[in-house]
């Protein structure tokens, strides 16, 4: 099943999430070589493609897991946890209707 990890950074968290970016990266590559990302992004602070010193407000993930425990205990280590990104971190399950 798909889950939606929607997670909102902490105030002024660009610094911390560059620093945490590549191995954040290499995870979410690991979900997508095996066919398991539907899709993932940061939320730019500023409508902007390109937020520049704005910077993010957090990110979403979809992705499938076995559980939702699995969903969770998999963004529970993601380096931008363990970097302070973070603030908040919820996970639901997510029903994939569109693109068909």
């Amino acid at each position: 099943m798909f889950y939606a990890i929607m997670a909102t950074d902490v105030p002024d968290s660009l610094s911390a999430r560059m620093g945490a970016r590549p191995d954040h990266l290499a995870r979410l590559h690991v979900l997508q070589d095996q066919g398991r990302l539907l899709l993932a992004g940061p939320l730019p602070a500023v409508d902007s493609e390109d937020p520049g010193s704005a910077g993010f407000t957090g990110s979403l993930v979809v992705a499938e897991f076995a559980s939702l425990a699995d969903a969770q205990a998999w963004a529970d280590a993601d380096p931008y946890v363990a970097a302070g990104v973070y603030q908040q971190v919820t996970i639901k399950p997510f029903k994939r209707v569109f693109p068909a």
